[in-house]
């Protein structure tokens, strides 16, 4: 049989599921057949060694939260830039303040580390989310893929990860900043749950689907081996056998014990409550379970933190659901011997102006700010109770130890048993290191490590 022949069956075959599994089931396939159906299985590589952590949780406040409301607090500012939220409080690490709304958070301050002088000077949401993102700045020859793509490609399916729930789980949506694979291609993009962990039930896309049962989806499945005439006339060819394998995995998702991860009904009540019952409390939740089961890379991408307008009035309701989450989150790891081995990082893309702007059409909102930011960073080897760099007393300007995102990216990676300086394999065959070398050398943040 030509080649040309073999593909045009197998478009004919895929096409025939798409028709039987319909479109709750086919984002599960495209995850799990991505670069692997119709394409050459990556080359293994040396850019691993020894880890430390064997996954990351990293908490993205999508917009940018005010670095002065959180983790860099200077009361002494004046009402201009402190508004309402103009107090700090002690921490159980003596020395340590964070702001007056993060009670939970100051209480285990020995298990984070806070970074008080990130920088990298961009107002813009696309560009300050890609060097974030990816460590990397805009322009050039390649699209770099975010961290989470990074770690998916050294610590996923390439070498030997066999989990049953994909490698890089990002919920609840992409931001759409920008490709969160780049050049590394679909093979590395996140599997993303949608829906809402919580609604009484999280209908994660690709699982849960509305009035379809699983008795259905068996129906579903056993229609579609009836009515599949070319993999019964093809029993021997290699790409039917690995688009079983895909479908195999896809219903795994769905109706074995894969799915059952996804369904917060096994935690009890009082633990829902205790992260608190909100989409972000249920999300570090979420995240806890998968990193239980080993998955390499979560990020919860949690909205509402672009406050332009009335600032102040969305904090009261966004401060308390982060500093539970979060805290509950922490302590939940360290309580189940998973903190040392999870990495947990917090940021947005960039902070808030220190100034409130009080003028109409503002009424107290505060704009964007790139110039400093803060990041908590916890487990995986990183020592806690630790604070690195500091901003001017109006938090406008780094005064100590600037720290731009590729160094935290890669002392990531290095916790990760992924070298920062080993070779990031891209289309143009170009000397691309995982990690962009910084300054400070080699080994990224000693300080914290």
């Amino acid at each position: 049989m030509s080649v040309r022949h073999r593909s045009r069956l197998i478009r004919r075959r895929a096409a025939l599921r798409g028709l039987v599994l319909g479109a709750a089931t086919l984002p599960l396939i495209e995850v799990f057949g991505a670069g692997t159906v119709f394409g050459e299985e990556p080359t293994r590589d040396s850019a691993t060694r020894a880890a430390s952590a064997r996954s990351v949780i990293e908490i993205w406040l999508w917009g940018g939260p005010a670095h002065l409301d959180t983790f860099d607090p200077k009361p002494g500012a004046g009402p201009d830039y402190c508004g309402p939220l103009n107090q700090a409080i002690d921490t159980s690490v003596p020395g340590i303040r964070v702001g007056s709304s993060l009670p939970l958070l100051a209480a285990q301050a020995d298990r984070y580390a806070l970074i008080r002088s990130m920088t990298h000077g961009q107002f813009g949401h696309e560009t300050a989310s890609y060097i974030t993102q990816t460590g990397r700045d805009p322009g050039g020859r390649l699209v770099y893929p975010s961290i989470g793509a990074v770690v998916s490609r050294f610590r996923g399916y390439d070498e030997g990860y066999e989990g049953e729930v994909p490698p890089y789980v990002v919920m609840t949506t992409l931001q759409g900043r920008f490709s969160e694979t780049g050049f590394l291609g679909p093979r590395y993009r996140p599997f993303v749950t949608g829906g809402d962990p919580n609604r009484a039930r999280f209908a994660v896309e690709g699982i849960v689907a509305d009035g379809i049962t699983d008795e259905r989806q068996r129906n579903r499945r056993e229609l579609l081996h009836e009515l599949d005439s070319l993999g019964q006339a093809l029993p021997d060819s290699a790409a039917f056998e690995r688009l079983d394998r895909c479908e195999d995995k896809a219903y795994e998702m769905i109706l074995g014990d894969a799915g059952r991860i996804f369904d917060l009904r096994e935690e009890s009540d009082a633990e829902r409550d205790r992260y608190g019952r909100n989409t972000l409390g249920q999300s570090c939740l979420m995240a806890r379970r998968l990193v239980e089961q080993g998955v390499p890379y979560v990020k919860i991408n949690s909205r509402g933190w672009d406050t332009h307008k009335q600032h102040f009035q969305s904090m009261r309701r966004k401060l308390p659901e982060l500093d539970r989450g979060v805290a509950t989150l922490l302590a939940d790891l360290d309580d189940r011997g998973l903190l040392d081995s999870t990495i947990v990082w917090c940021c947005g893309e960039f902070g808030r102006s220190p100034k409130v702007q009080w003028e109409a059409p503002w009424n107290g909102g505060r704009g964007h700010y790139g110039r400093c930011f803060s990041a908590l960073v916890a487990g995986g080897g990183f020592r806690g109770g630790q604070v690195l760099g500091a901003t001017d007393e109006k938090g406008e300007q780094v005064a100590e130890r600037p720290v731009h995102p590729r160094e935290l990216h890669g002392a990531i990676f290095s916790q990760m048993g992924i070298d920062p300086d080993g070779a990031l394999p891209n289309p143009r065959a170009l000397d691309v290191r995982v990690a962009e070398p910084t300054a400070s050398g080699a080994r990224r943040l000693p300080e914290l490590l």
